[in-house]
């Protein structure tokens, strides 16, 4: 295995097991022996996708050959901002069609940064062309979007890792660590998820003339085309449930993810949610602004709950999750965790645990010029591509890997159908239906617009 470094906590927690990475200089690049460096692209070159390439290059020899995006104003700034971080100084070759470019590049690695509308035909497209992917959270659109999308990886061979970051936060993974595994909260018989973020873009744009440099068809693809309102970029997208599924497929799957790795779940054995636009109603966006979700496991309710009006519960804690034992409390987020003990009899004797988010703003100080970046994420984003990379060089399962993505963002989609439905549902991942209810079985597949097809399992 070629060795890559990290000189800051080297704990990487895989499927398959720890690894612990060596020491890197202040370039990020491997001393010692030379690691391969890694032919890379990059499709969708919005906000994400620039910061997860950013951080690629950060950690790991890479050359960026190629980017693709729709909009021509923003594919050609990624192309200079790129030009700015790789060592060769090269302008990578620009797309419009991420068909073109896989088909006309030899590549290691490809990073799918695009709506989420877009993340599961590029997977599978680039899986088939012979590189391993690093695609964003949630995976797909519908259920059955992501089960072609697990099988795609598999049948290829090919590593693909999550956008899923949490489970390489620093603090996150020293929670699970000294605090889960170590036994300090007991039997853990509950759990709550939350988020109270205003992040529902709302409002009523006029509908206009699409502009020159984007191309509007292409963004659009497979799902349905509304009337072109503006720039859909960062915040607009998200709030029609044409291109995602709102706050349960945004914020709700990175934090159920997280519990799952904490406590070793996998599929929720029933799902139910209610919600709908309580508050938000003046303006176009379509999305839930209150939802609660009920993800059941025996002996375990997983509790979700997002609002995007009115106050948090706990203001230190407004997107988080709560891990409720026997013998203890732990309130966690992105930026920090608290264990409260019960009693004084513990291994804590009574003593509280209060762990703050790591940033590395002296050793990656790049990162305070990086237009809308997320210093907190950072660190924990760099570790997730040292993990990703691990897994290539390893032939292993990252520790994000497809079909843990898969099972976190079906679960939260299962959630919107059950808010759709009015009813409780069972999804059987074998024969990939829900359980005795064929209306609910036909929703596992969104229509996709023609000449788009939608993908199988039979890739």
């Amino acid at each position: 295995m070629t060795a890559f470094s990290l000189d800051r906590r080297h704990f990487l927690l895989g499927s398959a097991a720890s690894l612990a990475l060596s020491t890197l200089d202040t370039s990020g690049l491997p001393l010692g022996s030379l690691a391969k460096t890694y032919r890379v692209a990059l499709i969708g070159t919005g906000w994400y996708g620039k910061s997860d390439l950013f951080r690629l290059i950060q950690v790991a020899p890479v050359e960026v050959i190629a980017l693709c995006d729709v909009d021509q104003h923003q594919l050609d700034e990624a192309g200079k901002l790129v030009s700015q971080r790789q060592k060769s100084g090269k302008v990578p070759k620009l797309y419009g069609d991420y068909r073109k470019l896989l088909s006309e590049n030899q590549l290691d690695i490809v990073l799918i940064g695009t709506p989420d509308h877009w993340h599961a035909l590029p997977m599978i497209e680039a899986v088939k062309s012979g590189a391993h992917v690093y695609v964003q959270k949630p995976i797909s659109v519908d259920v059955l979007e992501g089960e072609a999308m697990v099988a795609a990886a598999r049948k290829y061979g090919k590593v693909v890792q999550v956008g899923t970051q949490r489970k390489s936060t620093p603090h996150l993974i020293d929670a699970k660590k000294n605090i889960v595994d170590a036994g300090l909260l007991g039997n853990i018989k509950h759990v709550e998820m939350c988020c109270y973020y205003h992040m529902r873009n709302n409002g009523n744009p006029p509908v206009e003339p699409v502009p020159a440099f984007f191309d509007y068809e292409m963004w659009t693809g497979p799902a349905p085309k509304r009337p072109y309102d503006g720039l859909p970029h960062i915040r607009w997208w998200r709030t029609f449930t044409e291109y995602g599924n709102g706050i349960m497929g945004d914020m709700c799957v990175h934090m159920f993810d997280t519990v799952r790795w904490m406590l070793k779940l996998g599929w929720p054995k029933r799902i139910s949610s209610t919600g709908g636009i309580y508050v938000q109603k003046e303006g176009k966006s379509n999305i839930s602004d209150t939802q609660s979700a009920l993800f059941e496991y025996d002996g375990l309710n997983c509790i979700w709950q997002h609002r995007t009006w009115g106050t948090p519960n706990n203001p230190d804690y407004p997107w988080s999750f709560t891990l409720y034992g026997d013998k203890g409390t732990l309130w966690a987020s992105t930026m920090s965790y608290d264990f409260i003990p019960e009693g004084k009899d513990g291994p804590t004797k009574g003593e509280k645990i209060h762990k703050d988010v790591v940033y590395e703003k002296e050793k990656y100080p790049e990162d305070l010029n990086e237009d809308r970046i997320e210093l907190n994420a950072a660190p924990a984003t760099r570790l997730h591509m040292l993990d990703f990379l691990a897994a290539i060089e390893k032939n292993s399962r990252p520790i994000a890997d497809i079909e843990e993505g898969h099972i976190s963002t079906a679960s939260c989609i299962l959630a919107n159908l059950s808010m759709k439905t009015g009813r409780p549902l069972v999804y059987d991942p074998q024969k990939r239906e829900v359980v005795g209810d064929p209306e609910a079985t036909k929703l596992l597949q969104r229509p996709y617009r023609q000449p788009w097809v939608h993908p199988t399992r039979q890739v």
